[in-house]
């Protein structure tokens, strides 16, 4: 098993829709298993295919609730439902996100406060994980990376902004980019 480069925004993988996963295997439980290393080595609550330049409707999530209660796992060929998303505006403090594939940057993004999960497992087990809050948070969040959306494609309008400068500064939007966890530092 191995950490695998981060693949930064403006990649294509990141920006179109990933394919179902058709063949459970033992190459599928590597990556799966890849996945969760490079996540934790990241370190990051959640990854999924594309991010790691592999075009597959997959992701991984690790988070530990309020309550203690520890949530670790694979979701394959997921859907997903959520509860309706807020009117108003992203608190800069309770709504902060950030992603792996956009290193070192934060920013507020409303999301619905509900979801319910339906993916199956490596072994094609079927499952189903009602969540909220952070959870369900996390779960929109690497689903719309199966559907090629950057949480930063969601942002309001000014941070939208922000983002775009912060994207032209680093040199990102291009094909090509990744950072390998435990190796390169982004957050300067």
């Amino acid at each position: 098993m191995a950490v695998r480069p981060i693949v930064i925004s403006g990649d294509p993988v990141l920006h179109f829709p990933a394919n179902p996963v058709v063949v459970f295997d033992d190459d599928l439980r590597s990556l799966v298993q890849d996945m969760f290393e490079t996540m934790d080595a990241a370190p990051g609550v959640g990854l999924a295919g594309p991010q790691v330049g592999v075009p597959l409707r997959l992701f991984t999530f690790s988070y530990v609730d309020d309550d203690e209660r520890a949530w670790r796992g694979v979701a394959i060929n997921p859907e997903l439902w959520i509860t309706p998303v807020p009117a108003g505006y992203a608190d800069e403090d309770d709504d902060v996100e950030g992603c792996l594939s956009y290193p070192g940057e934060r920013f507020p993004l409303l999301r619905a406060q509900s979801a319910i999960l339906r993916a199956v497992d490596v072994d094609q087990k079927p499952f189903e994980i009602r969540a909220d809050g952070w959870l369900a948070r996390i779960f929109q969040h690497e689903y719309d990376h199966l559907e090629g959306t950057l949480y930063v494609d969601r942002l309001e309008h000014v941070y939208g902004k922000i983002a775009a400068k912060v994207t032209r500064k680093r040199g990102w939007g291009v094909p090509g980019l990744s950072w390998m966890p435990g190796i390169d530092n982004l957050e300067d």
